[in-house]
């Protein structure tokens, strides 16, 4: 459902941060708080043709997975050992942040073509979930 609230044209991306059965916090993909969406805007990553998991810098948006950490941040709240749900496979720099923000495990549905990601998360034992059709 939150990734339903999604502003970005190539995909719709939400995740909840959850400790002890609690919604700490949710996010998903879209433009930072109070600038223009991209569908006003456009899509720089449209525009120049870049493929999925390359290029992070060249988008105007947050990941769904970096607004629930900033989300938790922003009000003081604690998600270290906390389950992130999330419908991707989260990128390489959002992947990064999971790892330092003490996130103990990933739960995802759909893949996303980030390799690198993978090795991260797994260096450094952060257990990964796969409940829909992401590679292993």
């Amino acid at each position: 459902m939150v990734a339903h609230r999604s502003t970005c044209l190539r995909r719709q991306v939400g995740s909840i941060i959850v400790l002890e059965k609690r919604i700490l916090t949710t996010g998903y993909n879209g433009a930072p708080a109070g600038l223009e969406h991209c569908a006003n805007k456009g899509c720089l990553r449209e525009q120049k043709k870049v493929p999925p998991g390359e290029r992070h810098e060249l988008c105007r948006g947050l990941h769904a997975e970096q607004n629930a950490i900033i989300q938790a941040a922003l009000h003081g709240i604690p998600i270290k050992g906390g389950v992130l749900y999330g419908t991707h496979f989260p990128c390489i720099v959002c992947a990064k942040m999971l790892v330092n923000s003490g996130i103990s495990q990933v739960v995802v549905f759909q893949d996303y073509p980030d390799q690198f990601s993978r090795e991260v998360l797994q260096e450094a034992g952060t257990n990964v979930r796969v409940l829909g059709n992401c590679a292993k």
